[in-house]
């Protein structure tokens, strides 16, 4: 689910609409106002901020005000903080997935109580240099 959470705030505009709605609750019609969108995009910046939980819409008379939804925003903030808070763990196993070359320069470094670099690979690449 954080990851339908990390993409919808990912994007500034929606991020614009929450800490808009941190303040107060608006209807589209005023977030477009406001923001210089039109109404169309808007509600769909909102329809994903309401796929993921962060806001929810109350009806008052003919418009629907939306508001943050805070309780959701805070576990969010529990969960990246105990994502900060992991402790990293050290390599074990053949390699770790690293060629020989690099997990001995890593071993090297972590024994004289640097900080080892792990290999970076592409997202794209595959063993060898192979296209995935």
């Amino acid at each position: 689910m954080e990851e339908i959470i990390l993409k919808a705030i990912g994007d500034p505009r929606r991020y614009q609409f929450l800490s808009m709605l941190a303040e107060r609750s608006y209807c589209v019609g005023a977030l477009a106002h406001l923001t210089g969108l039109s109404e169309s995009a808007v509600s769909q910046h909102l329809k994903v901020l309401r796929e993921a939980d962060l806001i929810y819409g109350v009806k008052l008379g003919y418009y629907t005000h939306y508001r943050l939804n805070r309780e959701r925003l805070a576990e969010l903030a529990r969960n990246l903080e105990a994502l900060a808070r992991t402790e990293r763990k050290p390599c074990n196993g053949q390699f770790n997935g690293c060629s020989e070359a690099v997990y001995v320069r890593c071993r090297t470094q972590a024994n004289r109580g640097e900080t080892p670099e792990p290999e970076v690979r592409p997202v794209n690449e595959g063993k060898e240099g192979e296209q995935k």
